[in-house]
């Protein structure tokens, strides 16, 4: 799909790696709609790339569709979706008290990650199988899970299991809407420089971009924006993970 002149949506997309998509599409020519919670940082970001922000909680189903509606009111059907809205407390199953962790907790970072996503993807290809396919397609989605899916560390078994759950439902959507040309797709990330690592000692971070084989550092949000890009603009890519991680495979801790 040609991304000059299409509208995009990207959740998350105030700062971080939904805040290199939405500028690194912008870029590309998208009329870029950013979802997020965060109002000063979207509304920012927004008026930075000369897109447009909506405050919205992507677990909250009138709140996305009322989005959608103003999104398009204001760009056109949105065409490409980048879901990278997500949280990542950690928490242990069995707290330093020995107690067992609050379910509250688990619960709310699988509604984030994962139902949230699901709210996303449903919500946007309710409105776009309706529009007119351009070209052989209409649009694209793409997911963003984590390596930790595959090798969550200790503390990570809410984060784990939401991104787990995030690769698993991408196959089947996929398949289901396949009939409509849109295509789905997931990125699992490794070690990617964000907001919350920003926040650690400069060595703290060093040290994890030396767990990395190569290159040995941190990930930019641009070069997770760089695959998006490309897995707009390739329509064979549909249905599949891609890992974006320098080769690491996570340790326990």
């Amino acid at each position: 799909m040609d991304i000059s002149g299409v509208a995009a949506i990207i959740t998350g997309g105030a700062s971080g790696l939904g805040g290199g998509t939405a500028e690194r599409l912008a870029a590309a020519g998208a009329k870029v709609t950013i979802f997020d919670l965060n109002a000063d940082l979207g509304a920012a970001k927004a008026q930075e790339i000369g897109g447009h922000f909506v405050k919205v909680d992507v677990g909250d189903e009138d709140a996305v569709r009322a989005a959608l509606v103003e999104a398009e009111a204001v760009h056109g059907i949105a065409r490409i979706l980048v879901n990278c809205a997500g949280i990542a407390p950690p928490a242990k199953v069995i707290g330093r008290d020995g107690q067992a962790a609050p379910l509250a907790g688990f619960a709310k970072i699988v509604n984030v990650n994962l139902i949230g996503t699901f709210n996303m993807v449903s919500k946007f290809a309710e409105r776009l199988h309706l529009a007119d396919p351009v070209g052989e397609e209409r649009g694209v989605i793409v997911n963003t899970a984590s390596v930790a899916a595959y090798e969550g560390q200790i503390g990570q078994a809410a984060y784990g299991a939401s991104k787990a759950g995030v690769i698993g439902m991408m196959l089947p959507v996929a398949r289901e809407l396949a009939r409509y040309g849109i295509r789905v797709m997931t990125i699992a990330p490794g070690i990617f420089w964000t907001p919350m690592l920003a926040s650690l000692p400069q060595e703290a971070q060093d040290s994890l971009g030396r767990q990395v084989p190569f290159p040995s550092r941190l990930g930019t949000p641009d070069e997770y924006a760089k695959l998006v890009e490309a897995i707009v603009t390739n329509p064979m890519l549909n249905g599949e993970t891609i890992r974006l991680d320098g080769a690491i495979r996570m340790a326990p801790k």
